[in-house]
Formats: structure tokens, sequence, C-alpha cells
């Protein structure tokens, strides 16, 4: 349970002993909530969640940082009231989701060698696909195995399948795209890199052309790295300011300009398309957002072809 906005105040008095100081709320997460504050002098951004292997994933990333992949360091983890929190250092610069078309086509080149340094990281020698824990080990024996599991209830959304089933989109269209992901996913090559698999929602920081931060790396996941170029794609219309920027050829012309060996790039890019699309559906369905799990439901038969 995430510390109640009334008692923000008295846990900071009392967890830094009145060190922290300027305390102001930032925009809520999905699965946490965030505050930017002083602490002795420095800034800093405190983050309340139910999850603390989500902060922990943080903190495994933050020590990977890089130029061309900065991720805050995290000062300090620990127990708040029935959940936990996380103190971290604060990014400068605004999100990328706030950049207009002009900001957008200053950054992009800096956002894709984000993604670059993502899958040429080098991955603990353990095996293992998807959803990592903070031990650095992921449950799937293949990256096929991993997409597939999409369709399986998990701990974080217990009983989307049946609130999927009294929606008033049905379950249909996610049983009839969720036969095209097998069909996908047969011979699939066993691509194993670093995936955030949440770019975008105000997870990315900017300063002119340069990013300053890569946050929140709950989701992140081992597998295909075309992944987060399909996220991209995905998210892009949603963001109207951008639509003059078609990313799709964007990313084209970067794996050619990089001289990236993308075999069965078609194929690959539209599992993970259709594992977006079935993930944010069951997510849908979980929040009872019956609007959104609608309009998914269209954008995914539209795209595959799944009526």
């Amino acid at each position: 349970m995430l510390v109640a906005e009334s008692a923000v105040s008295d846990f900071m008095a009392g967890h830094f002993a009145g060190g922290a100081t300027d305390v102001r709320p930032l925009a809520a997460g999905e699965w946490s909530r965030a505050y930017a504050f002083v602490l002795d002098g420095r800034q800093a951004v405190i983050r309340f969640g139910d999850h603390i292997g989500d902060f922990r994933k943080d903190q495994v990333m933050a020590a990977r940082s890089s130029p061309a992949l900065p991720v805050p360091a995290i000062l300090d983890i620990g127990s708040a009231g029935d959940g936990y929190f996380a103190v971290s250092e604060r990014a400068s610069g605004g999100p990328l989701d706030d950049l207009d078309s002009a900001g957008m086509r200053a950054v992009l080149p800096r956002l894709l060698a984000a993604l670059d340094a993502m899958r040429d990281m080098g991955l603990p020698a353990a095996r293992g696909y998807g959803m990592w824990a903070p031990d650095g080990t992921a449950p799937a024996r293949s990256w096929a195995e991993s997409l597939l599991a999409v369709n399986q209830e998990t701990a974080r959304l217990p009983g989307w399948r049946a609130a999927l089933a009294r929606s008033p989109a049905g379950a249909a269209t996610f049983d009839r795209a969720y036969a095209r992901l097998r069909q996908l996913t047969q011979g699939l090559p066993d691509e194993r890199h670093m995936i955030h698999r949440d770019l975008l929602s105000r997870n990315v920081f900017v300063q002119g052309a340069d990013i300053t931060a890569v946050i929140d790396w709950g989701n992140a996941t081992y597998g295909d790295w075309l992944y987060d170029a399909a996220w991209l794609i995905h998210w892009w219309p949603h963001f109207p300011q951008w639509r003059d920027i078609d990313i799709a050829a964007e990313l084209e012309r970067h794996w050619l300009q990089q001289g990236t060996p993308v075999p069965d790039r078609h194929r690959r890019l539209e599992a993970c398309l259709l594992h977006i699309g079935l993930d944010l559906m069951s997510y849908a369905a979980y929040r009872g957002r019956w609007d959104d799990l609608s309009r998914l439901a269209e954008q995914i038969s539209a795209r595959h072809h799944t009526q």
C-alpha cells in the first residue's frame, strides 16, 4: 500500500531527521508516487511504492550507468508504512514526453544511441528471458516462451482474464491475437539483450539535445533488443506533436547507418508489437479501463489483421 499523501511529511521529517526540505509532489506513476526534495543541500527524488523489487532493479541499473545511458544513483531504499521507498539523485531537464517536434528531432540521435547502449550491454552469464529479478535471474527458457507468457496471470495483475471476459471488448480479440503471436514465435531467434520496456511514460529525461536520465527499470526484461524499438513505434501515434517524424523510418535509417544487422526484423517487430498490445490489454482489464481496452482491441485487429 502506498504511503498516504498526508503521511509523507511525517515520514520525511522522521526518516531524514530534519535534513529533507522543499518537498514537492511530482507526477505519480502506475506503481509509485514521487516527490522532489532537497536532502542536505542536494536535489533528490523519493518514490513510494508497493514493490521493492522495482527499486532494487533501479539500483542494479544505476551501477551500470554510462554517458549514453545515464541512470540516477540510488541513495537509499527501505520500508515506509506498509510499502517501500527509494531515494535517488534528481535528474536535470524534463520528460521526453513533453518535447515538441523540434525538441524531439534534436534529441532523437541520443535516444537511438541509448537503445544501442542497452543492446550492447553485457548481461549476467546465467540464462533466462523475460522480466528479470534484482538478482539477475529471469524465468523463461527462451524469448518465445517469454512472449507467450503474456496470457498468464501474475501476482501483480491477478484476475485480469476474468475481467477481460466481462469487458465490453471481450476476450475474442485477445485470443485471436495470441494465436497470431504463437505463429510468429515459431523459430524466433533467442536474442538476449537488456530491454527497458517502459520508455516514454515520463521515464526518459532530456535537456536540450542530451538525455540526462533513464529511470524506472521495474519492467526491465531480457530478450530481443527490437522490443524497445517496437515500444516507440507503438506509442508514437499517441504524441500528435511528433506526427511529422516517421519513427519506424528513423529507426531503419539509424540501423543502416550503424551497420547493424537486423535479420528477420519484420517478424521480430510484429511479435514485439503484438506482445505490447496484449500486455496492455491485460493491464487495462485489470484496471477496469474499458475505453482503453476497446481502443487497444481495435488497434491490434487493424494492425495485425486478426479480425
